[in-house]
């Protein structure tokens, strides 16, 4: 019998706990990032020098920095500017990825050699020098920081794609389809793409949780979204000069913020996998 996908979610969230936590973090995650810039206490980049560096409260849950500045208010409105910059180069990476790893899987030849010794040479360089580089070279903006998070990704799904579809093209479902008078594209985007799309969730989620930290990571060394803006690598920059003179919030609630969003999307994937998987609808 043939369930409804509301069914199948239930099922595979009743069956692993894990997951299902990891899904409730992840959506209220998401919901921070759309209703958080509209729902803090204080204006993010207002400072406040009478008050800097003063300890949790009832009047700053999350302390203040060392201007003044609402901990808390930061690290709610930097969920949306990190989980946009991850959401938009995992995006980029999956589409532009599997369309041109299925294309070389399926057509072969000589298109599937030359892309392939380009990936290869892509993933010699070490991936986050690399996106040092590439953001270095084109300066300190968000979408700049989004290529660069992009193109380091998309080896793994060309990688990935190519080979599902290169072992996935020879089975009777694809003869089929191609004796039903289906062309090449229709094909590759209909029939062949959904049966990869299963285990490339498990690649998405996992890539979502390096996404942030790679975001995190270039803004902490000075490369990626510049200060004053409200961006967890920046306030763990900033804050870690506090620890050793006792102010630990100014690092320690961004940290948490980063270290549970990462946690959440590695723990998604396997469930992913098998909320998408239509062999499980069954």
């Amino acid at each position: 019998m043939k369930i409804t996908g509301g069914q199948h979610l239930y099922y595979v969230l009743r069956a692993n706990r894990l997951t299902a936590a990891a899904f409730a973090v992840a959506i209220f995650i998401f919901l921070v990032a759309i209703v958080g810039p509209f729902i803090t206490p204080y204006d993010p980049l207002e400072s406040n020098v009478a008050s800097a560096l003063q300890p949790p409260s009832a009047l700053h849950w999350f302390g203040t920095d060392q201007i003044g500045r609402d901990v808390f208010s930061r690290v709610v409105v930097a969920t949306r500017l990190d989980i946009f910059i991850a959401l938009s180069a995992v995006a980029l990476s999956f589409v532009i990825g599997a369309s041109i790893g299925a294309m070389c899987g399926y057509l072969g030849g000589w298109i599937d050699r030359w892309i392939s010794r380009m990936v290869d040479v892509l993933m010699a360089f070490p991936l986050f020098v690399l996106a040092m580089a590439l953001v270095a070279a084109l300066g300190n903006k968000v979408e700049n920081v989004i290529y660069a998070t992009m193109l380091i990704n998309l080896p793994f799904y060309v990688r990935y794609a190519r080979v599902e579809v290169n072992v996935q093209r020879t089975r009777g479902f694809v003869d089929a389809a191609r004796v039903s008078g289906n062309g090449d594209a229709r094909i590759l985007f209909r029939f062949l793409l959904p049966n990869v799309l299963p285990g490339m969730m498990v690649q998405i989620s996992l890539n979502m949780g390096w996404a942030i930290l790679n975001a995190a990571g270039l803004s902490f060394i000075g490369l990626g979204i510049r200060p004053p803006a409200p961006e967890w690598g920046i306030m763990v920059a900033e804050g870690a000069r506090f620890i050793t003179t006792g102010q630990w919030w100014t690092v320690l609630f961004p940290s948490l913020a980063l270290v549970a969003t990462v946690l959440a999307f590695n723990l998604l994937g396997d469930g992913l996998r098998d909320i998408v998987d239509p062999k499980l609808r069954t």
